[in-house]
């Protein structure tokens, strides 16, 4: 008798997977890369001796001065401001509490260029750590003050200083924002607090001056410990887009002058900044035509002082090393170590790999920040790449990128982004707040935190946008949705937690807001990834509904989901 044979079970649709959208990688987009500028800046520069044979050495301590005289001129242009600013000007807004720029209030924070408050770096991270090996101890460092939500990455570099919370009591502390920026009462207490709290267990008042005691470092007589570290991004921040308001500046200043702390600023999107409004930022599509009005013109110069400028308008404070009645002039202010340093990069400008970048400080603080041990023995950093992107700026193509190329691009892709959150997360029945990407406005003072309405003009700048939903909506907690657009929709965006200062998560909670940013994908990859998140949230609500609870709130080590540790490559 012969067996039945076997019916072989039916083939499976094969489901194509969809392209990966990744709206969480805080990289420029290849397209976006000034490849062509950069090759003939390189063949300038390997083509003429005097340029190449210093650019293949070691180099000067304090970086390639070329590349610190073009920098030191560039920058000054950039953050000089007219007295009184004119309200018709493209690059000036009129007076808000943002900007305050009537009654001369910007003009007397611009300053002449001056290559000694240069160094040249290897780019904003590296130079994070030289600053920390430099002028600060653990022993002797207090805290380390970190805006939050935060650039998540900066925080091992803090770690790895010896900043780490190592279950005795965290260093790295939250500190959150308003609308304004930096919440100033909060520093204000927890410095005071802090600083209470180390007095009392050395069972003593420290008399004057920092550095007191015994530490793991010697300064030397080029450097000095500050008792604080206070990090943050003042303007277009990574990651919630906010702009820090000139009062917030100027009392972040004084607090850090008062309490010795070092204001470690990056300054990275500085030069990224363009004018939308809010017909732009609803109505742009990627099918838009080259024919529709264009769009408004993005200013040239910076619309707020650095941190670093208000610092040097201020001069020496009571923490600086006092210097004798016969000194003069010049090495009375080499004793004047300041209390911020502007940490910039070419990274968002020329493309990360150029590992370039500057720090500007009060001359003093760059010749320490010169001497770290490792500038020394090595060599000026990037010394080589120093010297393409003087040539970048010498011949005008950095520029030329940066308003041809780069503004426009991101102004449109931040238009289309915010568009399509807008008709996908705001509108009911997400309702989905989005936050800091109006927070410096051209017009009208400060504009309505609510849904777009009336016409308004807003300047906003850099890489990012955050988006804020109510805990009490129903809606799945940032980290379950991150995990499950991955898994459904090949989608990967920036859940909250990923934000919170480590080691001190608890006083400021992000665990339903979500960072996207727009520098990456492809326009119309952007909106699609709006959309597919909206429909992932739009399951899970249902899916709510129904009982489901959602348990991985907490975020944990990240489970490979829309943005775990393991995915560090993909995020910046």
């Amino acid at each position: 008798m012969t067996p039945p044979q076997s019916q072989p079970p039916p083939a499976k649709k094969e489901t194509k997977k969809k392209k990966q959208i990744n709206l969480l990688r805080g990289w420029p987009a290849h397209s976006l890369l000034p490849a062509t500028a950069l090759r003939t800046a390189s063949q300038r520069a390997l083509s003429d001796p005097a340029v190449f044979e210093p650019g293949l050495e070691y180099g000067p301590d304090p970086g390639y001065e070329p590349l610190r005289e073009a920098l030191s001129k560039w920058l000054s242009a950039f953050y000089t401001f007219s007295s009184p600013f004119s309200p018709s000007s493209p690059s000036s807004p009129p007076p808000s509490k943002f900007n305050n720029n009537n009654n001369n209030n910007n003009s007397k924070y611009s300053h002449p260029p001056d290559p000694a408050r240069l160094t040249i770096t290897g780019g904003a991270s590296q130079s994070v750590a030289c600053v920390l090996q430099s002028f600060t101890d653990p022993a002797l460092t207090r805290a380390v003050w970190m805006v939050a939500p935060c650039y998540f990455l900066a925080c091992p570099i803090f770690a790895d200083a010896g900043f780490a919370d190592t279950g005795l009591g965290g260093r790295l502390r939250a500190v959150p924002e308003d609308e304004e920026g930096i919440d100033l009462g909060f520093l204000e207490r927890g410095l005071r607090a802090v600083d209470g709290e180390w007095e009392a267990s050395a069972g003593r008042k420290e008399e004057g001056g920092s550095g007191s005691g015994s530490g793991y470092k010697d300064p030397g007589p080029y450097r000095k410990i500050y008792r604080h570290v206070i990090y943050c991004v003042p303007s277009f921040a990574n990651p919630s887009g906010k702009t820090m308001s000139l009062a917030r500046r100027e009392g972040l200043v004084r607090l850090a002058r008062e309490f010795d702390a070092l204001v470690v600023c990056d300054d990275v999107y500085d030069h990224l900044q363009w004018r939308s409004n809010t017909t732009l930022a609803t109505t742009t599509t990627t099918s838009s035509s080259s024919s529709s009005p264009p769009p408004p013109s993005s200013p040239t110069k910076a619309l707020l002082p650095r941190l670093v400028d208000i610092d040097l308008t201020l001069g020496a404070s009571r923490f600086d090393p006092p210097s004798s009645s016969s000194s003069s002039s010049s090495s009375s202010s080499s004793l004047t170590f300041g209390h911020v340093v502007s940490n910039g990069s070419f990274s968002k400008l020329s493309g990360p790999g150029v590992r370039t970048g500057w720090t500007e400080s009060t001359p003093a603080f760059a010749h320490g920040m010169s001497q770290t041990g490792s500038t020394r023995s090595g060599g000026a950093p990037s010394q080589l790449t120093a010297t393409i992107v003087a040539e970048m700026l010498a011949s005008g193509d950095l520029d030329a990128h940066i308003e041809g190329t780069l503004k426009p691009a991101y102004q449109r892709r931040h238009a289309l982004l915010v568009a399509a959150i807008e008709r996908c997360l705001v509108a009911p029945p997400l309702g989905a707040r989005v936050r800091g990407w109006r927070s410096l406005v051209a017009k009208d003072g400060i504009a309505s935190r609510g849904s777009v309405g009336a016409e308004e003009e807003y300047i906003f700048g850099g890489f990012f946008v955050w988006v804020s939903f109510d805990p009490e909506s129903g809606i799945p907690p940032a980290r379950a949705i991150a995990d499950r657009c991955l898994a459904e929709e090949n989608l990967m965006i920036g859940p909250g937690d990923l934000f919170e200062v480590h080691g001190d998560e608890a006083s400021a909670r992000f665990r339903h807001d979500m960072r996207f940013c727009f520098a990456w994908e492809d326009e119309a990859d952007l909106v699609e990834g709006v959309e597919r998140l909206a429909r992932v949230i739009g399951r899970m609500v249902e899916e709510g509904k129904d009982g489901r609870v959602w348990v991985n709130e907490g975020g944990g080590d990240g489970g490979g989901g829309g943005g775990g540790q393991g995915n560090i490559d993909l995020m910046k």
